[in-house]
């Protein structure tokens, strides 16, 4: 693909190769946060989440990725993003973000994460997704979101984001 700006992807039309949930789950002042271990973005810090399988609904998948990368299952759901992102070799996925103030279960390591509780203000942003700066602290902080990106590799290209109550 030759995009230079996510003003040249025709949306209306655009299909992502994968639908995905994240999810954040908050406790006193700290957010759950994973170091990947493979996978699309492996090696970053993200949050716990993954790909939607078949007839699974958005909140299954963000509970069932959970509990596969960290052995928690998150409670009280709420849905506060949609992302989309448009990689230059063609991948596509479309991201749907949760935010969970309790959980159930025992925080363990898995093959697929190392789970780490951060402070809200300690957050590291240089090691996650160049994207996450610009729309974590506001739905860590109480806003939705909703986004584009244009990503070549690990680095982005181009964004937009629009946050709202």
């Amino acid at each position: 693909m030759n995009l230079q700006s996510i003003s040249q992807i025709e949306w209306s039309t655009w299909t992502p190769t994968d639908y995905a949930t994240l999810t954040f789950i908050l406790r006193e002042g700290q957010v759950l946060l994973i170091r990947k271990k493979r996978g699309l973005g492996a090696g970053k810090i993200n949050g716990p989440g993954g790909k939607l399988e078949k007839n699974e609904s958005l909140a299954e998948c963000a509970v069932r990725e959970v509990q596969e990368e960290v052995g928690l299952t998150p409670t009280h759901l709420e849905p506060r993003g949609d992302l989309r992102f448009q990689f230059l070799d063609g991948y596509a996925i479309h991201v749907h973000v949760f935010v969970a103030t309790a959980y159930t279960g025992q925080l363990c390591e898995t093959e697929e994460a190392f789970p780490i509780w951060f402070r809200l203000g300690d957050i590291p942003y240089s090691e996650m997704w160049e994207d996450d700066l610009l729309w974590l602290p506001q739905v860590l902080g109480g806003q939705s979101v909703r986004g584009d990106c244009l990503f070549d590799d690990d680095t982005m290209i181009d964004h937009q984001f629009k946050h709202f109550s």
